[in-house]
Order: C-alpha cells, then structure tokens, then sequence
C-alpha cells in the first residue's frame, strides 16, 4: 500500500462525537472503494486518525479527472523516486522522506460529508471505525493519478460492501457544496 505516515500528534486532529483523533497517515485506492449515488471514482485518498483509546476516524476524498490538484504537485518528484524504486509492493516497503508537505490544500472546506461507522478497508479490517466521505468530489489530473496508481498494486481497492444493516447519514449544512445529484 502507498502511504504517507506522520509523527503522531505532530500533524493535527479531528474532533468526531467530542472525541479527538490524530492524523496518523494518509494513503489511496484506485478505483475509489466508496460510491455516490453508485458511481465509482478514479482515485480515492483516505486519511486515518486514531485516538487515545486506539478507535479510528478516517476522512475519504474521491476525485475524478479534471484539473491538477495542487496537493499533488509537491509529492509528483517524490511519487516518481518511489516508482523507479522497483520493489514489488505488497512484498517490500519503499520509502523516500517528503521533507515538508502542506496538507491545507486537502482542507478546501465544503461542509457536507457522509457519516457512517464501518470497518478498515485492508487487513485486518478493523470494525468500529467511524468514516466521513467529502461530499465534494475533488479533479485530479490523469498524469497525477498514474503517479499515484505506479505505486499501488494491482486490485488495490475492496470492492463496494452492502450496507449489512448500517445507517450511512448525510451532513449538508447551509451555503455547502456538493459535486454529485441528491
């Protein structure tokens, strides 16, 4: 799997239900694991929390293609490095340090998300993991996502699991965006 991890507690948190989550790491899945209104998407970029108590909250957001996203713009040399690598993913880890990466741009706010709680989308899959998808399917270029998608191997997204009883709830307060139909 393709991952950036952090120090924990050195990057920032999320409050969810009044308890605080720190960012942990952030990785991706081609195709996009979560569906909206059915559709899946080319690229997907979660990004994993965990609690005091060890509990996860994980924050997706799904792209299409479209524009450049600016966040990627400043992993494309150290996305590049990680694929000439030639490790067999899956087998091996390889790891290139990123030196500072921004991560406001994955903040462009737009309010709405859906809620549910499910579990890990990867071994061991881990229940009780509270997940929120952005309601704002954000564009990614086609040559960002093949960057992304050199690193990832082959069937690197669990396909889409019935609902099995689970209520998925969706926030979309006043003045929010959403790129998708209701």
């Amino acid at each position: 799997m393709a991952q950036m991890a952090f120090e924990p507690d050195k990057v920032g948190t999320v409050t969810v239900n009044g308890k605080v989550y720190s960012f942990r790491r952030v990785h991706w899945h081609a195709p996009s694991e979560h569906t909206i209104n059915g559709e899946k998407h080319p690229l997907e970029l979660q990004m994993v929390h965990a609690a005091a108590d060890g509990s996860l909250a994980v924050i997706a957001i799904l792209y299409k293609y479209g524009a450049p996203d600016s966040f990627y713009f400043q992993l494309k040399r150290k996305l590049a490095e990680l694929a000439a690598d030639g490790c067999s993913f899956g087998e091996e880890n390889a790891q290139v340090a990123l030196g500072l990466v921004h991560l406001r741009s994955l903040q462009k706010r737009t309010g709405s998300y859906f809620r549910y709680a499910g579990s890990l989308t990867a071994p061991p899959c881990t229940e009780d993991v509270i997940w929120s998808v952005v309601g704002k399917i954000r564009q990614i270029s086609q040559e960002q996502v093949a960057l992304i998608t050199a690193l990832l191997p082959a069937g690197g997204a669990r396909p889409t699991q019935p609902l099995n009883g689970r209520t998925v709830q969706f926030y979309n307060p006043p003045n929010s965006t959403i790129s998708f139909k209701v």
